[in-house]
């Protein structure tokens, strides 16, 4: 039996790559029901398909699953990120009942007007020095390889539960050059001066929900390593959700806290630069 929720918010997927937790995502799926669902970019990894396509059947079914939501009155957002940049041509049309728009403009149920959006743009390494942000995509894809080694191992040792080498080193990257807190003070300056009460976006790679100068700050995560999505009840209230193999939980108060704390804490040597998911 699923959950019915007005709305459903899921970001970096990356379909495609080995790294995509896609039998995550499935369970997730279909345990949430939504009137709207946003799929708020990076959905597929047009840039990792380039090198290597890692395409499974599990990640079949969640296209699949999807377009099928979309044709049973779901009313389902495609909003393509950097990694899946190629769609933004597209722009403005819709395949398979699904909308593909640069953004949206999404009103809550209490009221409040949120920009959901990729997030790309507030990143000036994607923006401005692509190369750097390619470069660390490819190390990136290496470390996950050798993430299939050490899950091999820890299985061996019966170690419980998922660790992701990849997303500590991405988390340690992001906290050595305080990117997280200047891309959350961007992206709310923006939507403050758009007269907006909040953002959704995803890009990267850490969920969050909390006030940013006076703006409400929501972020997906991502189905790569933490395997988290926002999820907005009937009553506006917005849930963000850790998909764990036996069910949904929240993430608690202290743990989203300390994830945040860690994120904007200065670095003396810092740089206002980094590696790109």
């Amino acid at each position: 039996m699923s959950t019915r929720v007005r709305s459903v918010f899921i970001s970096d997927v990356h379909l495609g790559t080995r790294a995509c937790q896609a039998e995550r995502l499935l369970e997730f799926l279909r345990a949430y029901s939504a009137e709207n669902l946003f799929m708020v970019g990076d959905i597929v990894d047009f840039w990792a398909m380039k090198r290597e396509v890692r395409w499974t059947q599990a990640q079949n079914t969640v296209v699949q699953k999807i377009l099928r939501r979309a044709r049973h009155g779901e009313q389902v957002y495609f909003i393509p990120g950097n990694h899946d940049e190629a769609l933004r041509e597209h722009v403005g049309i819709s395949f398979g009942d699904i909308a593909l728009v640069q953004e949206h403009v999404h009103v809550m149920a209490d009221g409040k007007r949120f920009l959901v959006l990729h997030g790309d743009e507030f990143d000036q390494v994607t923006r401005y020095h692509r190369w750097v942000a390619v470069l660390g995509d490819i190390a990136y894809n290496w470390l996950v390889r050798i993430n299939v080694w050490l899950s091999w191992v820890r299985r061996r040792l019966d170690i419980p539960g998922y660790w992701s080498l990849a997303g500590y080193a991405k988390r340690k990257v992001k906290i050595a050059v305080s990117f997280v807190g200047d891309f959350e003070s961007s992206v709310a300056r923006a939507v403050r001066e758009r007269g907006l009460d909040g953002v959704i976006c995803g890009h990267i790679h850490v969920a969050a929900m909390h006030r940013v100068d006076g703006i409400d700050y929501v972020n997906c995560g991502d189905w790569v390593d933490s395997c988290t999505a926002i999820v907005e009840h009937h009553d506006g209230r917005l849930e963000l959700i850790e998909w764990e193999k036996t069910g949904a939980e929240p993430i608690s108060e202290e743990i989203a806290s300390a994830l945040h704390d860690l994120a904007r804490a200065p670095v003396a040597s810092a740089s206002p630069n980094r590696i790109e998911q």
